[in-house]
């Protein structure tokens, strides 16, 4: 076992889960995500000489042998490295995850953003918003091929953002209530619903565009909702959107089903959150004693497991 000492660079990000405009946000479109505390990512950077190494939930050993599971990540060590000049060789790189992998939570981007702040730590270096994303977009394109930007920005945020075509802004929030984020067990199929969805545009391309433009609208209404406390109104929205998304082909039985039971106990609205096919719903409960029953309702439904993000407390 490798002797430690204090650690030369710590990282931290959390979890996200995107609101309104999956899907649509890549073909430019406004989407909104916010953070989801509950679930974190952390790494600390230690020196133990030798080889690099790696520690994780998924493998532990040289950074030379690690698989592609983890090139993401790998990626984002690499680019950090080359970005504030810090050697690898005698390096201990260990990451401490809670975000379920292949949820829609943001995992992947996460991951790479705590690894990003821990290497800029070591340099003593304060790096923009900008710089970060940069960092973290390079691993993204290894673990998702064309990521719109979307999670780079949300897992490295305390409030809520709106996102459109690369650009960002932090939006205000005055809603009262609690969004519960529940979890089918199903891996998400984020690469596959996105390649169904760019060839049903290009086989239907006026029906596709048509309601993509729909969840883009949706998504810039959702804006003043959050900041007027309009709760009924955000909920109506959320359950239209979960509509056109199932239209589209990227929904399940399994998200529908949790769509169903959240709404029944009292949810506003609910619809999936992320790549879909799998993964994860998000209802919005406007009390919490009502977001306590839409909890029991979804895991008595099939939810495998479940968190709360309550809008009025502030996230650290």
């Amino acid at each position: 076992m490798e002797r430690r000492g204090a650690a030369l660079g710590t990282g931290h990000t959390r979890a996200k889960f995107i609101l309104m405009g999956e899907h649509s946000v890549v073909y430019g479109h406004s989407a909104i995500a916010l953070p989801l505390p509950a679930l974190s990512m952390d790494v600390e950077v230690h020196a133990v000489g030798g080889a690099a190494r790696i520690r994780s939930e998924y493998f532990s050993g040289p950074l030379a042998d690690a698989p592609s599971t983890l090139a993401g990540p790998i990626a984002a060590i690499n680019a950090a490295s080359g970005a504030f000049d810090v050697p690898l060789d005698g390096l201990l790189i260990d990451i401490e995850s809670s975000i379920p992998a292949e949820r829609g939570l943001g995992s992947s981007a996460a991951a790479a953003g705590a690894l990003v702040h821990a290497f800029a730590d070591m340099a003593h270096r304060r790096i923009s918003d900008r710089e970060h994303y940069d960092l973290v977009q390079v691993a993204e394109r290894v673990a998702h091929g064309t990521p719109s930007g979307l999670d780079a920005v949300a897992t490295n945020s305390r409030v809520p953002v709106l996102f459109a075509g690369g650009i960002t802004a932090a939006l205000p929030m005055t809603l009262q209530g609690s969004f519960v984020i529940a979890d089918t067990g199903v891996r998400g199929r984020t690469r596959v619903a996105v390649a169904g969805l760019r060839r049903l545009r290009e086989e239907r391309p006026v029906w596709a565009e048509s309601r993509l433009d729909r969840l883009g609208r949706l998504a810039e209404d959702a804006v003043a909702d959050l900041a007027e406390a309009r709760g009924e109104a955000l909920g109506v929205r959320m359950s239209e959107a979960h509509g056109i998304l199932s239209e589209l082909g990227v929904s399940s039985r399994e998200l529908d089903v949790l769509v169903t039971a959240a709404t029944a106990a009292g949810a506003l609205g609910a619809k999936l959150t992320g790549g879909g096919q799998g993964g994860c719903v998000v209802a919005l409960a406007p009390t919490p004693a009502i977001a306590a029953d839409v909890t029991r309702a979804l895991h008595v439904a099939g939810a495998t497991r479940s968190w709360v993000y309550d809008t009025m407390v502030p996230v650290t």
